[in-house]
C-alpha cells in the first residue's frame, strides 16, 4: 500500500512539475537552430543559432500596463530619464490608463529599452539577440527561410510603408513557420544588442567589417541582395540608443531552452 501511495505521489509531482513548466512557456515557441549568414557583407561568416524560445505575440499594452502596476518605478511619470527619454509612453492618457488613442491589445510602443528589459527579466525571460531574431524573422508562413521570396521581401517593405500599423491588435499579421506572430507588419522590436552592429572607436574606417552597412552602397556587398528590408532593420536600431522610445517600436521576449535540439 505504502508503494502504491509512494508511486501515485511521484506521479502526481511529476506531472505537476510538466505543467508548471507548460504553463511557463505556454504562450512561447521553439525556434530549432541552425546557422544562418547575416548582413554582414560578402566576408560575412555563418553565424550559428541554438534553439530558444520566443514570445508568439509581441507584448501588448495590456501586459505593459499589468508590469508597471506591480512596477510602479517604470510608470511615465516615475522612471528615471536615464533609462527612458521624454516620449516614454507619451500616448498613455495616465500614469495608470490607456486612453481612447491605444487600444489595448495593441503592441506595447514608446517604450525604452531599459523597460523592455526589466518586463522580460520579470518574468524570467530575456529580450533576443539581434541574430535570433532576424533567423525566426527569415521565416514566412511555409518555409524557414524565405528571404529570396521576391513577395516576401516586397510584403515587408509594404508595410514599412503603412502608416499606424502600432495600433493594430496583435496576432493581425501572418503566423511564420515557427508559429510566431507579428514579426513583420505591425512594429519594429526591440533585441537584446540591437547596437551591435556599430564599430567601436572614432570612425567606421577603423574597421573594414560593417564599415559601408550603412551606406548607400551597402547593397552591393550583401550576401542577399533581394533582402533590401534587412538593411533597413540594421540601419535603425544603429541609429537608436536604449533610453529612446519610439512609437512604432516595441518587444516580446525569448529565454533559453534548457534541452538542446
Amino acid at each position: 500500500m505504502n508503494s502504491l501511495l509512494k508511486t501515485v505521489s511521484i506521479f502526481i509531482l511529476c506531472s505537476t512539475l510538466i505543467t508548471n513548466l507548460f504553463a511557463q512557456n505556454h504562450d512561447m515557441v521553439t525556434v530549432k537552430g541552425g546557422v544562418y549568414i547575416p548582413l554582414y557583407g560578402v566576408d560575412s561568416t555563418a553565424v550559428k543559432i541554438n534553439s530558444f524560445l520566443i514570445d508568439i505575440y509581441p507584448v501588448s499594452n495590456t501586459d505593459f500596463s499589468i508590469f508597471i502596476q506591480k512596477h510602479p518605478k517604470w510608470k511615465r511619470n516615475t522612471v528615471k530619464r536615464l533609462f527612458a527619454d521624454e516620449n516614454y509612453l507619451i500616448l498613455w492618457e495616465t500614469d495608470n490608463t490607456l486612453g481612447s488613442k491605444l487600444h489595448p491589445n495593441a503592441p506595447i510602443t514608446n517604450v525604452s529599452w531599459f523597460a523592455a528589459k526589466k518586463y522580460c527579466e520579470c518574468l524570467g525571460k530575456r529580450l533576443p539577440t539581434v541574430d535570433e531574431w532576424e533567423y525566426a524573422a527569415m521565416a514566412d508562413e511555409q518555409t524557414a527561410d524565405a528571404r529570396k521570396k521576391e513577395t516576401y521581401n516586397q510584403y515587408i517593405l509594404d508595410w514599412y510603408e503603412t502608416p499606424k500599423s502600432f495600433n493594430n491588435t496583435i496576432g493581425s499579421t501572418f503566423k511564420n513557420y515557427w508559429g510566431i506572430y507579428d514579426l513583420h507588419g505591425l512594429v519594429w522590436e526591440w533585441t537584446m544588442d540591437f547596437n551591435s552592429v556599430l564599430i567601436s572607436g572614432e570612425s567606421r574606417k577603423d574597421v573594414d567589417k560593417d564599415s559601408n552597412l550603412f551606406c548607400g552602397s551597402a547593397a552591393v556587398g550583401a550576401s542577399d541582395l533581394m533582402n533590401y528590408a534587412a538593411f533597413m532593420r540594421y540601419a535603425f536600431r544603429g541609429s537608436i540608443k536604449a533610453r529612446y522610445a519610439i512609437k512604432n517600436l516595441g518587444f516580446r521576449c525569448a529565454k533559453d531552452l534548457k534541452i538542446k535540439l
